[in-house]
């Protein structure tokens, strides 16, 4: 990810998204997007879908979104193979 610009700060940054000075309000709604999906999704309401669509497209949130359950069903799989403990991929 350094090849792209995001340093281990940035990451880190993401925990503390609302108080981070470093996000962009584009930045920062897809950010909460990608919470609430994970978290409160029913709390996906009118008002925040206005504000989205302010910074994001149609299809770029339809790539947000599949991009979101894409590792949110990774991480599930994760657990459930136990995957996250150990490694048995010789590479």
């Amino acid at each position: 990810m350094a090849q792209q610009g995001l340093s281990e700060d940035d990451y880190d940054a993401v925990a503390v998204w609302r108080e981070a000075e470093r996000f962009s309000e584009r930045e920062r709604v897809a950010i909460e997007y990608a919470e609430l999906f994970a978290t409160d999704h029913l709390a996906l309401d009118d008002e925040f879908w206005t504000r989205l669509r302010t910074h994001w497209g149609d299809e770029e949130i339809l790539d947000l979104s599949v991009c979101i359950a894409s590792f949110m069903g990774l991480g599930r799989i994760t657990q459930v193979m136990g995957a996250e403990h150990t490694c048995r991929l010789e590479v």
